[in-house]
């Protein structure tokens, strides 16, 4: 299908002619990336956000806010920029961020880390995702993840040379097929990875779903990579963290950062926490990837995690309202909704409107009505498993969301 989606990242990599001779000379040559990569291209967040901006969109796309980061953790940034806390950061990131994270695992699972040996601080979650990946992970080994996943998990484990197992999740509930899962995982898996609560559906994982993990990676000696930056976006049931049911903080990665539940996605401050002997790789990784993370935001995102509970529950009752605004006019305009119970994401099937699938309609989302979604085949490693579906965020502004909802009611409704 010749989409202007796909085009978008063919114009992106055109390259430019200038006067030179030699110049012009290069920029015949065709497009040079290593194998592993050829896929990947442009994300699809890129592409989107771009087609956004071209037709004046609302973009309920990619899921960062439309709105700024409590006051507190700004100052504290500056305050820390004007004490001069601004050269390198030790590799595996300042003492007061590193005991600041490990108490607020100790808070939320009840585990007792060592900041000093258990905790790696990052840029970013995708950063704590890859050093964890590329330190953990040998060319061959399998790895299994749960579609649809976050894009750059695929990415990750083929620069890694990892041999990728896919199990869907299929709607209304997204829940793990167990017996899927159980044929799936032997002595050949060598790690899963999971995101709970799951980016993009909203799916939880439940304690029995994770039982079963847990009891798989006991029995076959497999190590778990568990993505959990929306942990305090959980409405309807506790998060649980893998890490902390018996037997499995000696072989889970806990993956975590400030940005989303602070709304300073921006500063890509990320985190790992594991044993001991998993450490050692996330950190020999990481120190050939960014070495260190940025000075003053890491004395910041301190000052965040020390934040009263009160901040928590806030969070989570002003993001239930923004939740239920969108939800309900995707209802109204005539989508078939998935449940969410975590996350800022929600993902619904497209196919009452008649496109042929879920690029096609986000492209007629965007040009005909000014909203946009994300196209969910992207997530999977066979796109046509998503073809049905596309993701809404909801970490924008109430007004945002009820003006997206109002041109969604205005061109679809008429449909």
């Amino acid at each position: 299908m010749a989409s202007s989606i796909s085009s978008a990242v063919t114009t992106q990599q055109q390259p430019i002619s200038t006067q030179d001779e030699s110049s012009q000379n290069s920029a015949t040559r065709p497009l040079q990336i290593a194998k592993r990569l050829e896929k990947f291209k442009t994300t699809i967040f890129t592409q989107m956000s771009s087609l956004a901006i071209k037709h004046g969109a609302i973009n309920l796309g990619q899921g960062f806010p439309n709105f700024d980061g409590p006051e507190f953790v700004k100052e504290a940034a500056i305050q820390a920029i004007r004490d001069g806390k601004n050269q390198y950061a030790r590799g595996y990131g300042v003492p007061d961020l590193n005991s600041a994270v490990a108490d607020r695992f100790k808070t939320d699972t009840g585990l007792a880390v060592d900041p000093e040996k258990e905790v790696t601080v990052t840029s970013g979650c995708t950063e704590a995702i890859a050093a964890t990946i590329l330190g953990l992970i040998n060319p061959g080994d399998e790895v299994i993840v749960f579609a649809p996943f976050y894009d750059s998990y695929e990415a990750t484990l083929s620069m890694a040379g990892a041999k990728i197992r896919s199990i869907t999740l299929k709607p209304p509930n997204f829940s793990i097929p167990i017996d899927e899962l159980k044929s799936a995982v032997s002595k050949n898996t060598r790690a899963i990875l999971m995101n709970t609560p799951h980016n993009p559906t909203g799916k939880m994982f439940t304690r029995e779903e994770l039982n079963v993990i847990a009891s798989l990676c006991i029995e076959n000696d497999v190590l778990v990579f568990s993505d959990e930056v929306y942990d305090k976006l959980a409405f309807e049931m506790d998060h649980i963290s893998i890490a902390s049911l018996p037997g499995m903080y000696e072989r889970t990665v806990t993956l975590n950062s400030l940005g989303k539940t602070f709304s300073l996605t921006g500063w890509k401050i990320g985190w790992a926490i594991a044993p001991p002997h998993l450490t050692w790789g996330v950190r020999q990784a990481h120190a050939f990837l960014t070495f260190a993370t940025s000075t003053p935001m890491q004395h910041a995102a301190a000052a965040a995690l020390r934040a009263p509970e009160s901040y928590y529950e806030e969070l989570r009752r002003d993001y239930n309202v923004k939740k239920n605004i969108l939800v309900e006019g995707l209802k109204s305009v005539g989508f078939t909704v998935f449940p969410s119970s975590g996350t800022y994401f929600v993902v619904v099937d497209h196919t009452p409107f008649g496109q042929e699938n879920d690029v096609a309609f986000c492209e007629y989302l965007i040009k005909e009505v000014g909203v946009v979604a994300i196209p969910t085949s992207v997530f999977y490693l066979n796109p046509e498993e998503g073809k049905n579906l596309v993701r809404f965020t909801f970490c924008k502004d109430e007004g945002t969301l009820r003006s997206a909802v109002e041109r969604m009611k205005e061109k679809l409704l008429k449909k």
